[in-house]
C-alpha cells in the first residue's frame, strides 16, 4: 500500500485515507468530480462492452438523478400540481418524468467563458488539467435583465439543473450566467482564496468576486437592465449570503433573489446525508458489494433489452419484482452525496497540504497511482471533514472560534435578521425534501412568511422540471411583467 495512505491510516480514528481518482479494473480515467451515475454507467458498460457507449452516458445528472434508479408510480397531487411521485426518495432519485416536464427549448446556445486563476494556493501537478474557472452564459440580442444561477453541492456551471434553469430563464427573456459551486473541484483549485470549501461567508465572498469578473468579461456584449440571483440546494444558501454581501458593496443591486431548496443548516443536512449510508446492508464497509449488486441487476436487464439507451425504464424493469425499500433508496442518495464530499475533501486536502488524507510530505504528481484512495474513499463523510479538517483549519485562523459558532455560521439562521427584513428574497421548497430535518419547514415559514412557496412533494429538487414548479420559479422574477411564463 502507498506509504502516504498508511501514514494517514495511523493518524485518523477511522483508519482510512480515502479518495478516488481511477476506476480500478478499467482503463477509463475517472476525473475528480464525476458522480455515481457515471460510475454505474461505466460498470454496466464493462459488463456489456459491445453496447454503444455514448448512449449510456446521456443521463449524467446532478444529485436528484444520480442513479435514475427506478420509475415507480406514486399518488397524484391536486390537479394544479401533477408531480407523480409521493415518495420523496423516489422523487429525489428519478426527478421529473418526461410527460410531466416543462416545455423548454433545447436549441438555446449556451456558451462557456473562462476566468484565469487569480487567488488561492498554487495548483499542484495532480490537478494539471485545472487552468481556470469556467462559467456558462447566454445573452439576449437586446436590453434585458440578467439572472445569475449558482449550482448546488459538487456541481459545476453546466450541471443538468443549472442548464435547466439557464434555458428556462433565457426562454423567458433574461440574459443568463451559470456559476460553479464553491464545493466543486474546479472552484476549489482556481477561484477559492483558501481552497477549504464550506464556510458560507467566505465561499460567498469568493463567488461575489467571480461574478464581478464574469461581468467584466461579458459587459461589452450584454445590454443589462437589472440583476437577479438564484441558486439551488447549497447554491440557494450561497445566494442568500451573496445577496447580503451585495447590500454593502452594491456591485449588482439585485432586484430579486430566489432560494431553491436550500438547507436551513448545512451541518444538519449533511449529517443527515452522511447517516443515509448506514442503510447500506452491512454498513459502509460493504459499499463495493452493494454497488456491484446494483450493477449486476441492472446489467441483466440492459443486456436483454432491444435499446442501446441507458434510461430510467431499464432501471425500473430491473427492480419491478424486487422494489428497494426506502432505506436502500436513502442509501443511494447518501452514496451520491458521499462521492461529492469525497471529491471536495480530496481536492481541499491536496491543495492545502493539510495532512488529512495524505502525509504533508507527499506531493502528488501527474500519473501517481491513487487506487488506494479509491478503496478507502467511502469511509469519510462531511461531518468527519468538519471536525477533523474544517474546524481545525478555521480555528487556527480565528482563535476564538468554537465548533458551535462555526456550525451556526454554516446556517441561514446566521443571517436570519437580514432574511426576515429583505423583501426581495423569496424561497421555493418542497415539504418532503430529504435534506431537511424536523422543524426546518416551520423555521422557513417563520423567516420568509408569504415570500415562501412550498410544494407538497418533490423530494430534493426532484420536481425542478415539473411544469408548475419551473413556471413558478421563472415567474418569480417576472412579477413586474404583464405576461407570465407558461411552460
Amino acid at each position: 500500500m502507498n506509504s502516504s495512505v498508511m501514514n494517514s491510516q495511523r493518524k485518523t480514528k477511522r483508519g482510512s485515507s480515502r479518495f478516488i481518482c481511477k476506476d480500478i479494473g478499467s482503463d477509463e480515467t475517472i476525473k475528480i468530480g464525476e458522480n455515481i451515475f457515471q460510475l454505474l454507467a461505466l460498470k454496466v458498460r464493462q459488463v456489456n462492452p459491445m453496447r454503444k457507449r455514448h448512449h449510456i452516458m446521456r443521463l449524467i445528472c446532478g444529485i436528484s438523478v444520480y442513479l435514475f434508479f427506478l420509475m415507480l408510480p406514486g399518488a397524484s397531487q391536486a390537479e394544479t400540481y401533477d408531480y407523480p411521485f409521493s415518495n420523496p426518495y423516489i422523487a429525489t432519485i428519478v426527478g421529473t418524468p418526461k410527460e410531466h416536464r416543462s416545455d423548454i427549448l433545447q436549441n438555446i446556445t449556451i456558451r462557456t467563458g473562462t476566468l484565469e486563476k487569480e487567488v488561492g494556493p498554487k495548483i499542484p501537478d495532480i490537478f494539471w488539467y485545472q487552468r481556470g474557472l469556467d462559467y456558462s452564459f447566454s445573452l439576449q440580442k437586446g436590453k434585458a435583465p440578467l439572472v445569475f444561477v449558482i449550482a448546488g453541492t459538487g456541481a459545476d456551471h453546466k450541471s443538468e439543473k443549472n442548464v435547466i434553469l439557464l434555458r428556462a430563464f433565457y426562454q423567458a427573456g433574461f440574459h443568463v450566467v451559470g456559476l460553479t459551486s464553491p464545493s466543486h473541484h474546479s472552484f476549489i483549485t482556481t477561484a477559492s482564496r483558501t481552497s477549504v470549501p464550506g464556510h458560507m461567508e467566505e465561499d460567498s465572498e469568493d463567488l461575489y468576486f467571480v461574478m464581478q469578473r464574469v461581468m467584466n468579461d461579458i459587459e461589452g456584449e450584454a445590454d443589462i437592465s437589472s440583476y437577479f440571483l438564484t441558486g439551488y440546494s447549497l447554491g440557494g444558501a450561497h445566494a442568500a449570503f451573496v445577496s447580503k454581501i451585495d447590500e454593502a458593496q452594491k456591485a449588482f443591486n439585485f432586484d430579486q433573489v430566489l432560494l431553491l431548496n436550500p438547507p436551513l443548516s448545512m451541518y444538519s443536512s449533511v449529517s443527515k446525508l452522511d447517516r443515509m449510508l448506514e442503510n447500506i446492508p452491512g454498513g459502509v464497509d460493504h459499499f463495493n458489494e452493494f454497488f456491484n449488486q446494483l450493477v449486476r441487476r441492472i446489467s441483466k436487464v440492459y443486456n436483454r433489452s432491444s435499446t442501446v439507451e441507458f434510461n430510467e425504464t431499464l432501471v425500473f424493469d430491473a427492480f419491478k419484482v424486487d422494489q428497494p425499500r426506502d432505506e436502500k433508496l436513502a442509501a443511494i442518495i447518501g452514496t451520491a452525496f458521499r462521492f461529492s464530499a469525497a471529491n471536495m475533501i480530496f481536492t481541499a486536502d491536496t491543495m492545502t497540504d493539510f495532512g488529512f488524507l495524505k502525509s504533508k510530505e507527499v506531493k502528488l504528481k501527474t500519473g501517481d497511482p491513487l487506487q488506494d484512495y479509491l478503496r478507502l474513499c467511502m469511509r469519510i463523510g462531511f461531518t468527519d471533514y468538519f471536525h477533523e479538517f474544517f474546524f481545525p483549519y478555521f480555528k487556527k485562523k480565528y482563535p476564538s472560534l468554537t465548533r458551535e459558532s462555526l456550525v451556526n455560521q454554516l446556517s441561514l439562521l446566521h443571517i436570519e435578521p437580514y432574511l426576515k427584513g429583505a423583501s426581495k428574497i423569496s424561497l421555493v421548497h418542497n415539504r418532503d425534501d430529504v435534506i431537511l430535518v424536523e422543524g426546518d419547514i416551520g423555521t422557513f415559514e417563520d423567516i420568509f412568511g408569504s415570500r415562501a412557496k412550498f410544494f407538497p412533494t418533490g423530494g430534493h429538487l426532484g420536481n425542478l422540471q415539473q411544469r408548475e414548479t419551473l413556471a413558478y420559479i421563472v415567474n418569480s422574477f417576472k412579477k413586474a411583467d404583464s405576461v407570465q411564463v407558461v411552460f
